[in-house]
């Protein structure tokens, strides 16, 4: 079962988007029984401890397939390069792309 974690600050404005974007990529990878949890995150010691690099940042099965090799953890707004420009959210291919790898690598 693919699980995507949606991580995010207090009020952050792109958190529905994200949860949103998490569910929709689960219907399109056609990950039946995929679950999709919103975990706050509203301390810099709870960033630190779990990697956390920005609002929103999307983990599948436990893994950020966005995560560059500079990141810092921070209770910040993280922004994302899709095909339109900056955006508060990856495009939904991107993550698809994300949860048909992290379930290819399960079955392995």
């Amino acid at each position: 079962m693919v699980k995507i974690e949606v991580l995010v600050v207090p009020e952050c404005p792109h958190a529905d988007a994200a949860s949103a974007l998490a569910r929709a990529a689960l219907t399109a990878a056609e990950m039946v029984g995929g679950a999709v949890t919103v975990t706050l995150v509203d301390s810099e010691n709870q960033a630190a401890a779990i990697g956390f690099v920005g609002s929103p940042s999307f983990r599948v099965n436990g893994v950020d397939p966005f995560l560059g090799r500079d990141r810092s953890p921070a209770i910040a707004c993280r922004m994302y390069w899709t095909r339109s420009g900056l955006s508060g959210v990856p495009d939904l291919d991107d993550l698809v792309r994300a949860v048909v790898s992290s379930t290819d690598r399960q079955r392995r």
